[in-house]
């Protein structure tokens, strides 16, 4: 049944707080508890996984692959893990008074409804219900989306839904398009029919599969739907998607191309490299150009999505294990920076940085946070980043891809770049209004608790990578004996 936890429990919570509509107060609390039953059951899913190994369920007592399986390995319990890790830290910050969600009754139901969709997405093994999974996320983004009820919230609304509405029509086309050719679409089925005699008529539809993953996951060129509509959510929302939403795309392209159908033509493989390589450049230049802290944020979940794919295009088992490193660390990283971001919006007023100043010397805590943070995602020794993004060169330098290489240090360089930008102008310059920043503000300890909690998190991975490092490893060691990535 632990296979099913990361999927039944948040929808359970999901009904539950939508029962409580009138009561706010249990509403909130019987999210909070869900959130953390659904922490507990996935850290006992990857413990359950460690020792069992790969666990199964098919739905319905359908057999496999006519049935709808859920399957949980090393890489699915991992990230449903840290899913449910970022779903609790997101309930912790919507406790607090750092920008949180206005707090309607639908807020609590479409949030764990959004876990249930992300949880069962890591653990399908069927492509069509992948598909499924995806959408109702995309509806419950969607939901949170307008939570505010403000024009500029259904704009994006309108936006979000526009653009990858373009990713849902070229995924169920996809999806059609390799069951009539395989009759099949569980992804064990999948992968044997496509080492058959219908294998030359594949790469063509694989790769309108990719294309549609990479629209849900913010990739070159099909990004613009990120950074225009993520700005209008609050703290908490905005931690969430940013921390998880475009990784669930990524995840689908791994296990695409890393399991189910591994005979795809390098070139398909080369496309994705430099696919990446134009995500991550102008990823982090629009962060460079911009002063919002939320536009700057999101331009770098744009341009990190390149690194993650990058570990793709390399067609190896090093660099899937790379993927997976960088996979937890960004998602870890990243939405400690959003959390971050909403508390210095709480203390200064302001998202843009032309407006704010003087937190290093009135709050030197949320400044050691921040730079701990943000020296994570620059990839600075001995922080996670650092690590994962060692692990991309040096797979890199093993297939001789120096432009991939050099083009992956100069982004960084960037990165580190629009990083200064935020401490220079929100910690090291005085404040422009001479505002008192070191009163008293109500409201934060939920917050700054979150905020340290991923902080945390990512300094131990950082400072401990080994166990990771071989975790990384075996997780796609599996996709290699199952025909997959050669070392």
């Amino acid at each position: 049944m632990l296979v099913l936890a990361p999927l039944l429990v948040p929808l359970t919570t999901a009904i539950l707080a939508a029962l409580l509509y009138r009561h706010a107060g249990a509403q909130r609390a019987i999210s909070l508890a869900g959130g953390l039953a659904l922490l507990a059951c996935t850290g006992l899913l990857v413990l359950e996984v460690e020792q069992a190994g790969r666990l199964s369920v098919a739905v319905g007592s359908w057999p496999p692959p006519y049935g709808i399986e859920l399957v949980a390995d090393r890489l699915g319990a991992l990230m449903a893990l840290v899913a449910a890790v970022l779903g609790v830290v997101t309930l912790l910050q919507q406790w607090s008074s750092a920008d949180p969600a206005p707090d309607s009754p639908g807020l609590h139901p479409l949030l764990h409804g959004l876990l249930a969709a992300v949880g069962a997405a890591f653990l399908t093994a069927d492509l069509f219900n992948l598909y499924v999974w995806l959408e109702l996320m995309l509806i419950a983004a969607l939901g949170l989306l307008v939570q505010g009820g403000e024009p500029r919230h259904l704009e994006a609304a309108f936006k979000y839904f526009a653009l990858n509405m373009l990713g849902t029509v070229l995924l169920l086309a996809s999806v059609a398009l390799l069951y009539g050719a395989t009759g099949q679409l569980n992804f064990t089925a999948l992968s044997a029919a496509a080492a058959g005699p219908q294998a030359a008529a594949l790469p063509v539809y694989v790769a309108l599969l990719t294309l549609a993953f990479l629209v849900k996951a913010a990739a070159f060129p099909l990004f613009a739907w990120l950074p225009a509509t993520y700005h209008t959510l609050p703290a908490p929302l905005l931690a969430l998607f940013g921390g998880l939403l475009t990784k669930v795309g990524v995840y689908a392209v791994l296990r695409l191309l890393g399991e189910v159908l591994t005979g795809s033509p390098p070139v398909l493989y080369d496309a994705l490299g430099w696919l990446a390589v134009l995500t991550m450049v102008t990823g982090v230049l629009g962060a460079a150009y911009h002063w919002d802290l939320r536009r700057i944020l999101a331009f770098h979940i744009v341009s990190q999505i390149g690194y993650l794919l990058l570990g793709i295009a390399f067609a190896s088992a090093a660099g899937a294990a790379a993927t997976v490193f960088f996979t937890v660390h960004n998602m870890l990283a990243k939405t400690a920076l959003f959390l971050i971001a909403g508390i210095v919006w709480r203390l200064a007023g302001h998202y843009d940085l032309r407006r704010i100043g003087g937190l290093y010397d009135a709050r030197p805590g949320l400044a050691v946070l921040f730079l701990l943070a943000a020296f994570a995602l620059v990839g600075l020794p001995p922080l996670s980043g650092f690590w994962a993004k060692l692990l991309l060169l040096q797979e890199g330098f093993a297939q001789r891809e120096y432009v991939w290489v050099a083009v992956t240090l100069g982004v960084s360089l960037l990165t580190l770049y629009s990083m200064a930008k935020i401490w220079l102008e929100a910690f090291w310059k005085p404040h422009p209004a001479h505002a008192d920043l070191g009163a008293r503000v109500s409201g934060l300890a939920p917050a700054y608790a979150a905020a340290a909690t991923l902080v945390a998190l990512s300094l131990t991975l950082g400072l401990a990578p080994e166990p990771f490092i071989r975790y990384s490893e075996a997780a796609v060691a599996a996709f290699a004996r199952a025909g997959g990535p050669a070392p």
